[in-house]
């Protein structure tokens, strides 16, 4: 109640200014809406004085009004908003990469798509994480927001399994067969070399069961898979070892201990054929075959000479 009433003893009693504070008899207005009342009631009766400067004040209201309701009907408020809260202390000036040893650091900042002003505030996080994964090492890829300035990225990347050669091609595969980037050398040199159609999806399954062998296994270059059915095998020397469709186990136990007993791939041979469930077909190097028959011919029996004819 006193402050109702000092409100009330600051104007005459009667005038048009007391009265604007009042609806109707006996109903006074809220107080944060007396102000306002009595401004206007003094713009009516010429009572009110504007301050220097108001119209260049309101000219300058307007025109901003004016211009934020554009930038809103024009869909800009998005960059509007970056701007501001760029130039007030958080535009994206770090970012922390984690998890990345495939995939270079350049080509990450390059799918962010920063700007010297990106605000962290009005970032994108969702639609840079999917940017992100788009590269083709990359799994998984999270986005997070560390304030005022920072922004952290988190990858985890497709493990390569093999070199997948189909006709002139070769890729790197994942071990679904999934094809991750050309190869391209490097590092991933080392890496088992899987030819033919259908060998991407197929190598991972054989591999696993060679991995039984260890002592054929790692000599082991190449896998080659033939009319999608069967396997050959090209080693380190050079030798290609012909698997049979069915029975690929026992042809194996037997090639392994033919080499032990008779040092198999010592020898000058350039396949082993174990598709035959009762032999082991051999093939020698040229060399080996050049020799073979030249060995033959020289153990001959010596020709008979010819008869001397008679006049």
């Amino acid at each position: 109640m006193f402050a109702l009433r000092a409100g009330q003893s600051r104007v005459a009693a009667g005038s048009p200014v007391a009265g604007a504070s009042r609806l109707a008899d006996g109903f006074l207005l809220p107080r944060w809406a007396r102000r306002p009342a009595r401004l206007f009631a003094r713009l009516g009766t010429g009572d009110f004085v504007p301050p220097r400067f108001a119209a260049a004040y309101a000219t300058a209201l307007l025109f901003a009004a004016t211009g934020l309701y554009g930038t809103y009907v024009g869909g800009r408020m998005p960059e509007l908003a970056q701007a501001v809260t760029a130039r007030t202390g958080f535009a994206v000036d770090q970012v922390r990469v984690v998890g990345h040893r495939e995939t270079s650091e350049i080509d990450i900042l390059e799918r962010l798509d920063l700007t010297g002003w990106t605000s962290l505030i009005g970032f994108d996080v969702d639609a840079a994480r999917e940017r992100v994964a788009s590269l083709p090492w990359i799994e998984v890829a999270s986005v997070r927001k560390v304030y005022p300035e920072t922004l952290e990225i988190r990858i985890t990347e497709r493990e390569p399994f093999a070199i997948w050669q189909h006709g002139s091609q070769l890729s790197i595969i994942g071990r679904k067969g999934n094809v991750i980037v050309p190869y391209a050398g490097g590092r991933h040199a080392d890496l088992p070399l899987v030819v033919g159609a259908g060998a991407a999806e197929q190598a991972a399954g054989f591999v696993a069961e060679m991995a039984k062998y260890p002592d054929l296994a790692s000599r082991v270059k190449g896998y080659i898979l033939v009319a999608d059915r069967r396997w050959n095998l090209r080693l380190d020397n050079g030798i290609t070892v012909k698997l049979p469709e069915t029975g690929a186990d026992e042809a194996i136990v037997q090639l392994l201990r033919a080499d032990r007993e008779k040092g198999l791939f010592n020898r000058q041979v350039a396949a082993i054929d174990m598709r035959f469930p009762d032999r082991m077909v051999l093939q020698l190097t040229p060399e080996a075959a050049e020799a073979r028959q030249a060995a033959l011919d020289s153990s001959g029996k010596p020709k008979k000479p010819k008869p001397e004819k008679r006049t």
